[in-house]
């Protein structure tokens, strides 16, 4: 028992970093992608979309110093999960 508590305690240690998204923005946004800017599920109820879209918004939003893209993405971002997107795309 020993030996294995020793061979436990000295394996080697693996870096656990959070792994994101790869990659920029697509030009139509999809459900996934929406999700994965909240970091939810695709198919979250109503209160954990507001409530996610204000964390994100609050670390994000322009008057604070955040960036107008990231401001609009997130909002479209809430909009598609709302499913209350009636063009593709953001602003910009």
């Amino acid at each position: 028992m020993i030996r294995a508590w020793e061979a436990f305690k000295n394996r080697p240690t693996v870096p656990r970093a959070r792994r994101f998204y790869p990659g920029g923005f697509e030009m139509v946004m999809t459900r996934r992608e929406a999700a994965l800017i909240l970091g939810l599920r695709e198919h979250a109820v109503m209160e954990k979309i507001k409530e996610a879209h204000r964390r994100v918004m609050v670390a994000n939003h322009p008057d604070a110093g955040g960036s107008h893209y990231l401001a609009s993405k997130v909002n479209e971002a809430k909009d598609v999960l709302l499913r209350k997107t009636k063009s593709p795309g953001s602003a910009f």
